[in-house]
Order: structure tokens, then sequence, then C-alpha cells
């Protein structure tokens, strides 16, 4: 049986209630502005410049934003929908957002009236902040929260606790979690990526606007910096505590590692993923004052070339057997490294996607900073298994802290123009 919700839509493309939503919204968005604001603070350079004219397809079998080069910049945001929303507005904002979100990955405004062509007696369509900027491979990658399908008294409010897949389960309670259930969770999740962070900004604030009076902004996190790579290409990035990171992470290219590890086989969600994330802060101050032997012996890693301690370069497999003269292990086996490689975890991988952040600084007048980990994975329990052995004996846990944590079902990509994101779990049965 399909469902349809009932309503017109204009010549934007956008519903009449979406319209409304951005033409009189008001206030009620003005939020995000200072974040856009702040967030610009690193734009200009020429790589920028240069990557303008980039752009990637939002139509595919797999949602954009996984796969994709990770670019340098993320805005990402949770949602909840309001409480007298039924299952017909849920849609209805889905293709609202779709239809807005395959405008702005080509670089296009919100609307066709955009910025500067809805008449001088409203409010503009579009905010206008990213007119001018390009495209900038902007990839927006929607998610579904457990709570959208039941919620946790077992309520079914949009008819979809028949569409929940199995394994979709939270995430344990960690050893090192320490979490913020405001900045958790949420009924539906937006990542927007680019190579100008003033371009992902604008992406989730006109997003956030055309769900006013539906759904209300539940968290939202800027990153930058990203701290992995997704395609051969790309070089391993440094995080903040000056560590190559992601040396392992599944390429784009290694299409029997992502049907393995990160897509979805079967069933409803077939062609999605499970998206994983985290904020993590980081010691920083203690970190910077250890020593750096200590350091690799913490992470099993060279810190300036990134190879593992038992020797050859970056990409060399670690030999975690190999020992020096006096018969010590080169590498520690409570070393990051140790705890999350495949070998140490069933040969569980995955995929990852994190940012650097830094939200300022704490009451103590550290800074409050770290990673903005984000991982695709085909189930969720295959995360939390690697997670759990980190957890717990890790050397690197004592620098962390997990203040976040939420699990969003990212539905397979939109194949064509015309349908909306997670259709298939609408019409079914």
């Amino acid at each position: 049986m399909q469902s349809t919700p009932s309503h017109s839509r204009s010549t934007s493309g956008l519903s009449r209630r979406a319209v409304l939503a951005l033409t009189g919204a008001g206030s009620g968005v003005t939020l995000l502005g200072g974040l856009a604001a702040g967030y610009a603070a690193g734009q200009g350079s020429e790589s920028i410049s240069e990557q303008a004219d980039v752009t990637y397809d939002f139509y595919g079998d797999h949602q954009a934003g996984i796969t994709t080069a990770a670019q340098d910049r993320m805005h990402c945001a949770a949602f909840d929908m309001a409480e007298d929303t039924t299952r017909d507005d849920l849609i209805l904002l889905l293709q609202d957002w779709t239809y807005a979100a395959s405008r702005l990955t080509l670089g296009l405004d919100v609307t066709a009236a955009g910025a500067f062509g809805g008449g001088p007696a409203l409010p503009p369509p579009d905010t206008g902040e990213a007119a001018d900027l390009g495209a900038s491979g902007l990839t927006i990658t929607f998610g579904f929260g457990r709570s959208l399908f039941t919620q946790e008294d077992g309520t079914d409010r949009f008819g979809l606790a028949g569409q929940l897949p199995q394994e979709f389960e939270p995430l344990p309670k960690m050893v090192n979690d320490f979490i913020d259930t405001s900045q958790s969770g949420g009924d539906l999740f937006i990542q927007a990526c680019a190579y100008d962070p003033q371009v992902a900004v604008h992406a989730i604030r006109n997003l956030t606007r055309i769900a006013v009076g539906v759904a209300t902004l539940r968290w939202s996190q800027l990153g930058f910096g990203r701290t992995s790579s997704t395609t051969s290409a790309q070089a391993t990035p440094r995080n903040l505590f000056g560590q190559k990171d992601g040396t392992s992470n599944i390429k784009a290219e290694e299409t029997d590692r992502l049907a393995e590890h990160v897509w979805i086989n079967q069933g409803i969600a077939a062609g999605g993923s499970y998206l994983i994330a985290r904020k993590i802060s980081m010691n920083i101050e203690v970190w910077d004052g250890v020593q750096l032997q200590e350091q690799e012996r913490v992470t099993g890693r060279n810190k300036r070339n990134g190879a593992p301690l038992s020797g050859g370069d970056e990409f060399t497999p670690p030999d975690f057997s190999a020992k020096d003269g006096k018969g010590n292990l080169l590498i520690d086996e409570r070393s990051h490294i140790a705890r999350v490689h495949p070998d140490h975890n069933q040969g569980i991988a995955m995929l990852r996607r994190g940012y650097n952040y830094v939200d300022g600084n704490d009451a103590q007048g550290r800074l409050a900073a770290g990673l903005f980990f984000i991982a695709f994975v085909n189930d969720p329990a295959r995360f939390a298994t690697v997670h759990k052995n980190m957890a717990r004996d890790d050397l690197f846990v004592e620098y962390l802290k997990t203040r976040s944590s939420s699990v969003f079902l990212v539905p397979p990509g939109v194949a064509e123009e015309g349908g909306y994101i997670g259709q298939a779990f609408f019409e079914k049965v």
C-alpha cells in the first residue's frame, strides 16, 4: 500500500507548506546564523576557489557523502519531528528535503526563485550566503533515527514499526562514555560536507528552514579537517593529536570490502548503511605534555610517518608479534592500533568519515576540542564489537571522553528524479 500525502506542490518544486516556511519562518532559524559566521573563518584559500565547481551526483544507488572523497568541512544536524505531525507530514518533509538537496548539490539556490527572485515584499526563499560559491563538492546525506520507527515506549507514530530492521539496535554504554542525551539521537539526521564551510552551513540552514513547523533542530555539529581518507587518491590526514588518522580506512575503490562491511545487503534498506556518530573530546593539554615515545606507544605508530612500530611505511601491515632485542613487543598489546585492528576484532572493518572540531574553550580555559567520529557499517553491532575492545583496554582511552553517541539508518540513494529519501519504507505494506 502506497501512502501519498495530500498536498499541492508549487511551481518551485517544494510543497506549499515548505514555501511558506521559507518565506515566513522569521526568527525560527536565526540561531544558525552565528554558527555560519564563525565557521566561515577558514574560507578564502585558493584550494576552496579551485574546488568551487566540483559537483557530486545526488542521485544513485547509494547516497553521496559515504564513499565520496572526503571533503574538508562538515556541518551535520539532527532533528525531532514535532509532536502533532503525521505520517503524511513526514513524507512531505522528505520529499521537500530531497528536492532541495538535489538543487543545493548542483550549487543552485534551494528554490528556483532563490535568494534574489522571490519579490521585495517577502523574505527570500534562499538565505543567499552561498551565492557565487559554487557547489564546492557539496554532498547531503540523510539518516533515520530508531525513534522514527518506534519510540522507547513502543509508540509507532508514523506507521514504520513494521519496517524497523532487526539489527537497528542502540549501542551499549562504553567505558569512556559521558553522554549528553541532548546532543545525541534524533528522529532525522543530515550530514552536509563540502570544500567550502559556508556551503555546508548554507545547506543545513536552508533545510532547517524547510522543516519549520514540522521538525525542530535537536543538535548540530561543525567539523573541519577530515580525519580519514575515503579514496586512494587522498593523503592520510592528521587529527588534533598530530597523528595520521584512518590509514587503514576502507576506500571507495574497494568494492568487495564495501559490500562486506559497509552496505546493507538485504531487506528494505539494501544499498543503505548505518551511520555511527560519536563526539569524542580530546584532553589536548595533557597529550601535549606526553613524551613523543609514549605518544607513539599509545597509538602504536610512528608519529612522523604513520608507520606501525613493527617497521615499514605507513601502509605496511602491522606485525603484532615483532619484538626488540630485549624480547619486548614492538607494538604494545594495549596500543590503539592493536585494539582496533581487524585481526583482533573478528575481521570487522568500517568506513570512517570523521572531522576535527573546536567548540571554543571550557570553564577551566582548556580547548573544548576533539574528534567528531563518523563511521559507516552495515550492522551497528559490528561497530560495538570493535569499540568495546577499544574502550576496555586501549591506552588511548585515558586521553578521550565520548560526549555524544548516535546511530542512524542511512537509506539507499534516490535512484532518479521524482523519488525521495526513504521512499521504500513508506510504500511497503
